[in-house]
């Protein structure tokens, strides 16, 4: 199911084409918080070049504004606190948190603000925006699917997306690494992030 649908009526009226937007789609219209209790962001990354380390960020918020009519309108806000970060090793997560990595204490949040979204066709978007990590900012764009909306059994209506992207973690200044006796590094620069979203929808305004 395709948030937004697009045809035109024939050859001759190509230069015309007319957005058809379908009403219970377009009904998916409005602001959206973000559950991060039903909700993940994480990263994969490679380890010593032979096998991948799996993580992920427990404490999370962030909020979405659809637009059913017209994809261009919509926007997506997430702040991901670096402390939470889990790999499942208290002492690399430790690691990670230092002065090495994130640096925590001194740059506790890592954020995302997007700056475009469009269709790439069917139920596949890309939202391209702003990542921010220590005090490096920079554009990153994350292609998404959607996954269909629904009323759960509170009664709240939400819509649900995934999907990911990949980055250089050298390009945010996140360049710390180890070199291996057998060569290559104990880390590699490229991390793959993946996204996992359920958002629920804004009661309308009385």
């Amino acid at each position: 199911m395709a948030l937004f649908n697009r045809k035109s009526d024939n050859a001759a009226a190509a230069a015309t084409t007319t957005a058809v937007v379908d009403p219970a789609l377009a009904a998916l219209t409005g602001d959206y918080t973000i559950d991060p209790a039903h909700s993940s962001i994480g990263f994969t990354v490679r380890h010593a070049m032979v096998t991948n380390v799996r993580g992920s960020f427990a404490e999370h918020e962030g909020s979405l504004k659809l637009d059913g009519g017209d994809p261009a309108n919509s926007s997506a806000s997430i702040d991901v606190k670096i402390a939470s970060v889990d790999t499942g090793i208290k002492d690399r997560d430790g690691h990670l948190v230092s002065g090495d990595f994130f640096d925590a204490e001194k740059f506790p949040l890592m954020t995302f603000r997007s700056t475009s979204a469009e269709q790439l066709g069917g139920d596949k978007y890309r939202v391209t925006g702003d990542l921010t990590i220590k005090d490096v900012t920079r554009p990153l764009a994350i292609d998404l699917e959607f996954n269909g909306s629904a009323t759960d059994v509170y009664g709240n209506e939400r819509v649900g997306f995934e999907g990911g992207a990949e980055i250089l973690r050298s390009d945010w200044g996140l360049t710390w690494n180890a070199a291996l006796e057998t060569g290559g590094v104990m880390v590699s620069d490229k991390v793959k992030l993946n996204f996992d979203i359920s958002a629920i929808k804004a009661a309308p305004q009385a």
